[in-house]
Parts: C-alpha cells; sequence; structure tokens
C-alpha cells in the first residue's frame, strides 16, 4: 500500500458536514484495509484569491496508507461532492505522523497568548500607579 498525503476544502456554507465528510471518506480507507496516520481540521481559512465567488473554506488535512482501489474511490467521491471546492492529492514515501507546520504554529499562537484570559492593564491604570507611587515618595 501507498502512502498519500490529502488535503481538502469544504465550502463555508457546509461547514458543519465536515465531520461526517470526514468519517465517510476515512471509512472507504479502512474498509479496504488502509490506515489514517495523521488527520487535522484546520478549520476555516481565509483563502489566498476567491473561487467561485468564495473567499473561505474549511481546510481538512489526512495522512494515509491505502490501496490504488480506495484512492480511486475517494478522488471519485471528491470529484462527485459539490461541497468540496478543491483537493489535492500528494504520493508521500513514507507514513507522516507528526504535527503539520500550520497546526504546529497555530499551537505556538495559542501558547504565546496563553495569558488572554487574565485581565489586561490599561494606559490610564498605569499613569495612576505612577502618579500614586509618586504621590508616596513625596
Amino acid at each position: 500500500m501507498r502512502h498519500y498525503e490529502i488535503v481538502f476544502m469544504v465550502h463555508p456554507d457546509q461547514s458543519e458536514q465536515v465531520p461526517a465528510m470526514i468519517e465517510r471518506y476515512t471509512g472507504v480507507i479502512t474498509e479496504d484495509g488502509g490506515k489514517v496516520h495523521r488527520l487535522e481540521d484546520w478549520g476555516r481559512r481565509h483563502l489566498a484569491y476567491p473561487i467561485n465567488k468564495i473567499h473561505k473554506a474549511h481546510y481538512v488535512l489526512m495522512n494515509v496508507e491505502c490501496s490504488q482501489a480506495a484512492m480511486d474511490e475517494l478522488t471519485h467521491n471528491f470529484r462527485f461532492n459539490d461541497a468540496i471546492i478543491r483537493d489535492l492529492i500528494l504520493r508521500r514515501d513514507e507514513a507522516v505522523t507528526d504535527m503539520s507546520p500550520m497546526k504546529a504554529a497555530e499551537s505556538r499562537e495559542d501558547r504565546r497568548s496563553g495569558g488572554e484570559d487574565r485581565p489586561r492593564r490599561s494606559a490610564d491604570s498605569d499613569s495612576r500607579q505612577k502618579s500614586e507611587s509618586q504621590d508616596e515618595e513625596e
């Protein structure tokens, strides 16, 4: 069996159907004896350029190991599903299981912005604190 990397973009109006699509496509792969090594739902993202007057799409990344028959069925399903705007299938030499660069950058941003839940000080409170400390010194 060969290894593939699959990215498909779903119409933003059909985002609620993405989990069912993922389930259907992983079912096609596993029924044929294949494996899903990595599955990432990147969510709704802004497109670099409009496609059919659509500016956003829901992205899904899959790294799979499957037979040619399963891949033919997947491409057939992608072609005739109107909710899928674009798809890209790349053949890989080996299974990829680590986090994608897109997901890694997203997790770094989450860690960096970890202090969002605590209240931020405004510029007014900073100036008040400075004036209070100056008053205490006098």
